[in-house]
């Protein structure tokens, strides 16, 4: 710990803001919204960290970043040492730094808290990690020897990347199988470019790239390759192709022209560049008055997106209140000051067309909260008579996503749960040799941290499956119940 100054002046540091575009500006834009931290705010800000001797905010990590490590060097001026502590533990810094809820997780187990503000440890991780991509000259990466085992990891999305990195790391041949054109997942179909620029994902890929991992695009498994194929030609597979087939709501007029799922929308958008329209071959509606239904982090994607699209009014429809929002606070503080509107306490009951069959309103009613579901959210329950229509000439459904059967009906000897996911035990380990499985196919539909856990921890039983000569039973290596009944990680 820094012995610049004390305690007592460390709690005296208020938590440092993040520089951002102005809300008129960026409203009409898709550059990043967050500016990063300076040098001197970052400093600042990482000089707030008591450096507690037990950690909590390792334990609220997914990843398990060793947070007060990378601080305490940023604090010291050693900014290359604290982004090999960091990137050695997280393989996607650049990308948790921006999309990761560490409101939620380790920001809510800094002691801090109990006294104000916790430690801005994403922003500081942005930091650090963008620090590392301008400086990569001064961070080699080793060169493990060749194990002579071969990996297949399907999916580039988050789970993906992560698992890649760490088993090119322990020396392991790693391909990923990706089915679209460029890797990422969701980091690139879904989240937009003024929340995660596609050059900060392709820079994390890169990196990937140069540490051995193989990427082939355009190869879908379950067409291209079936699993039953690739368990012959590898060592171990990984499936991590997320959950990617859209939930509608299954209401009246939900077909008319105009209407879209949150997953066709934003991935035209940001995958295909449908902004850009026409120069870009991808076009999209851009709708005057735009509903978008749902209230997570998708929903605000979408609606933030129609508004920079030219949308006049860019509307939230949400079933409860304010206080039970899933998505990042962040996220709808920058929606709110953006000019989004939001339509609380509605629910839509049919989508209302012309004769031609295109959307010309959201028929709602008002909502009002019960009792708890099984979420611990108050149920929304209908009020009687309060139907109206809302009216809009574009709706987004953002309620949600499941597991595609692309992959699995190839082959029905996979368990899977009712949903649809990959039944999965604590080591990742599928009920078939050598198969394994994490991310949103396994666990729904989450987020990208967890989805990194998922791909860290599978890693790390896939190594020990291929040291120990690919045997079935891990629990001798892991010290974990390899052997417990496969069911669903936590959903």
């Amino acid at each position: 710990m820094s012995k610049r100054i004390t305690t007592k002046q460390r709690m005296q540091i208020s938590r440092q803001k993040m520089p951002a575009q102005n809300s008129g500006a960026r409203a009409a834009n898709f550059e990043e919204v967050n500016l990063g931290f300076t040098e001197h705010l970052a400093l600042l800000e990482a000089d707030r960290c008591l450096q507690c001797k037990d950690p909590r905010c390792v334990q609220g990590c997914p990843v398990s970043v060793n947070i007060p490590k990378f601080l305490d060097l940023l604090t010291h001026g050693k900014i290359a040492e604290a982004a090999q502590s960091l990137m050695c533990d997280n393989a996607l810094p650049s990308v948790t730094g921006r999309v990761c809820p560490q409101e939620t997780q380790c920001e809510a187990q800094c002691v801090r808290a109990a006294k104000g503000l916790p430690v801005g440890i994403g922003h500081l991780e942005r930091y650090v990690a963008d620090w590392a991509q301008a400086h990569r000259d001064q961070l080699p990466q080793a060169k493990p020897a060749p194990t002579g085992k071969r990996v297949v990891i399907v999916g580039g999305g988050p789970a993906g990347l992560t698992a890649a990195g760490e088993l090119a790391r322990q020396g392991h041949d790693v391909t990923i199988y990706e089915a679209l054109h460029k890797p990422g997942g969701v980091l690139v179909y879904g989240i937009p470019e003024f929340r995660l620029p596609k050059k900060i994902v392709q820079q994390e890929v890169d990196r990937l790239l140069e540490a051995g991992v193989k990427i082939r695009c355009n190869v879908i498994v379950g067409r291209t390759y079936t699993l039953p194929e690739l368990r012959k030609k590898f060592d171990a597979v990984f499936v991590a192709n997320g959950a990617g087939l859209p939930v509608f709501m299954n209401v009246p007029g939900e077909n008319l022209k105009g209407v879209y799922s949150a997953n066709e929308y934003l991935t035209r958008i940001n995958l295909m560049a449908a902004y850009q329209f026409p120069h870009a071959g991808t076009p999209v509606l851009r709708g005057q008055r735009v509903a978008v239904i749902g209230g997570g982090n998708v929903a605000m994607d979408a609606v933030r997106t129609a508004r920079r699209l030219g949308a006049e009014e860019a509307m939230i429809v949400y079933r409860r209140t304010h206080a039970e929002l899933p998505a990042r606070a962040e996220e709808v503080h920058h929606a709110e000051e953006e000019g989004i509107r939001f339509e609380f306490l509605t629910a839509p009951v049919a989508v209302v067309g012309s004769e031609k069959r295109w959307v010309t309103g959201l028929k709602c009613v008002r909502m009002k909260l019960g009792q708890q579901d099984a979420s611990g959210r108050a149920r929304p329950e209908p009020v009687a008579g309060s139907e109206f229509v809302l009216p809009c000439d574009v709706v987004v459904v953002a309620i949600g996503t499941r597991a595609n059967p692309l992959l699995t009906s190839t082959c029905p000897d996979l368990k899977l749960n009712k949903y649809g996911n990959i039944l999965a035990d604590s080591n990742h380990m599928t009920n078939l040799p050598g198969v394994f499985a994490g991310g949103d196919i396994v666990r729904g539909a989450a987020t990208v941290i967890l989805a990194m856990g998922d791909g860290k921890r599978a890693a790390q039983a896939i190594d020990a499956y291929l040291k120990a000569g690919g045997a079935g039973d891990l629990k001798s290596h892991l010290g974990s119940t390899a052997s417990d009944s496969h069911k669903a990680v936590a959903v």
